[in-house]
């Protein structure tokens, strides 16, 4: 078993959130047993945790904060734990997401990732490779809580049509998917477009990318590659992409249509069949 005293709190956001838990513990008198009791959990995940073995959740994080009385400092903290789990190359963005008033993004084969489901993430993240995929799909769900904040940022989405119909994760997973896309009516701040087949060639067809713009910041472009993806503020390169998302939006399905569609989809290609 790895001994605590051995680690770096400095390694990284995970092995500091374990020695800040270990601390807050022992300070509160209680063993790893007794603090699993009051929150819910076995002992032996506080140990993992504490060893920066296991990666607790919002909610045990939220649950841990209450126990030990720290005024948050877990949760605050666990933002950058699980920010740590992207990609070194998509961490840059991340925080340049979390920090956008106004997210344009054209997606040519899957759900953007502030509109994924659990489920549908744990599908794409997990294709060839299952290595710490709890970990990068609870990433992935904490980015989405921008959309949660008092203040979100407004989000515009077009969606290739093929996206409604590439089945990832199985029917049940898209039938769940296409719903939480659906559900996003609800928040006047999430709008989602739908591009048709019928719109024939069109301007995203180099490639999907997104768009951050800012209240003191030069707006951002995030191109999307094979693995890695590139940003850059370069004004002609905004300006160039901010033109072909307008011809994207004026070709796509206007969003009532576009949910129309979307619950078509859904019941016709996912829903109960004989």
């Amino acid at each position: 078993m790895v001994n605590i005293r051995d680690l770096d709190p400095g390694a990284s956001p995970l092995d500091y959130y374990g020695a800040e838990l270990r601390r807050l513990r022992e300070s509160a008198g209680l063993s790893q047993q007794q603090l699993g009791g009051i929150v819910f959990c076995t002992g032996s995940l506080i140990g993992q945790i504490e060893t920066a073995r296991k990666i607790p959740t919002p909610e045990l994080t939220q649950r841990l904060d209450a126990a030990l009385d720290t005024g948050g400092a877990l949760s605050r903290l666990l933002k950058l734990v699980l920010r740590s789990q992207l990609p070194s190359w998509f961490q840059p963005y991340a925080e340049m997401e979390a920090k956008a008033t106004h997210i344009y993004a054209f997606q040519a084969q899957l759900v953007y990732g502030l509109l994924q489901t659990e489920a549908y993430a744990r599908a794409v993240l997990g294709v060839m490779d299952q290595d710490r995929l709890d970990e990068r799909v609870a990433a992935r769900m904490e980015r989405q809580r921008i959309l949660d904040q008092d203040n979100p940022p407004l989000l515009w989405v077009v969606l290739s049509e093929a996206v409604l119909y590439q089945e990832i994760g199985g029917r049940e997973v898209m039938r769940n998917q296409l719903a939480h896309l659906l559900s996003c009516r609800d928040r006047p701040w999430v709008q989602v477009q739908v591009l048709p087949f019928a719109a024939g060639a069109h301007a995203g067809l180099p490639g999907s990318f997104n768009i951050l713009r800012f209240d003191d910041h030069p707006d951002l472009v995030y191109d999307e590659g094979y693995g890695t993806g590139q940003m850059t503020a370069d004004t002609h390169e905004v300006r160039h992409r901010a033109l072909r998302y307008d011809h994207l939006q004026a070709a796509a399905l206007s969003v009532e249509e576009s949910a129309e569609l979307t619950a078509c989809v859904m019941e016709e290609r996912y829903g109960e069949q004989p």
